[in-house]
């Protein structure tokens, strides 16, 4: 395969990954804003979890600050990653404390796993540079 013919993918790859990065971000943010908010769903979601409010608070801040890193270059495929592992909790807990639905959190998961996959040069280089 020549260089040529990669050529025209790559434009296309980066902005499905900057779309998709950006309808998470909005997510996120919007799911962080919530929770840091205390809208009142909030505080009854986090009070049958049994943590108490302060883990509404740790995940407004995980999901607050994965979603800035989806858009900032350079950090979107740490903060896809951040926020993947962040969703695996989140079924865990629908699964087994809520009883309730886990699709919402495995979408969101899946979606960010492809953004990893999007940008996985992005990923390799920087722990490339992490190694020395």
């Amino acid at each position: 395969m020549s260089v040529t013919s990669i050529q025209p993918v790559r434009p296309t790859r980066r902005v499905g990954a900057w779309t998709l990065q950006g309808i998470l971000a909005a997510a996120f943010l919007a799911a962080g804003f919530a929770k840091l908010a205390g809208v009142p769903f909030m505080v009854d979601l986090f009070a049958q979890i049994g943590l108490g409010q302060w883990f509404r608070v740790v995940t407004g801040v995980v999901e607050v600050a994965g979603a800035v890193a989806l858009l900032v270059p350079g950090l979107a495929s740490i903060g896809a990653l951040w926020l993947g592992f962040t969703m695996v909790g989140a079924v865990a807990t629908h699964l087994f404390v809520l009883h309730t639905s886990p699709v919402p959190a495995i979408v969101l998961g899946l979606l960010n796993t492809l953004v990893v996959y999007l940008r996985r040069d992005e990923l390799v280089a920087l722990l490339q540079r992490v190694k020395g």
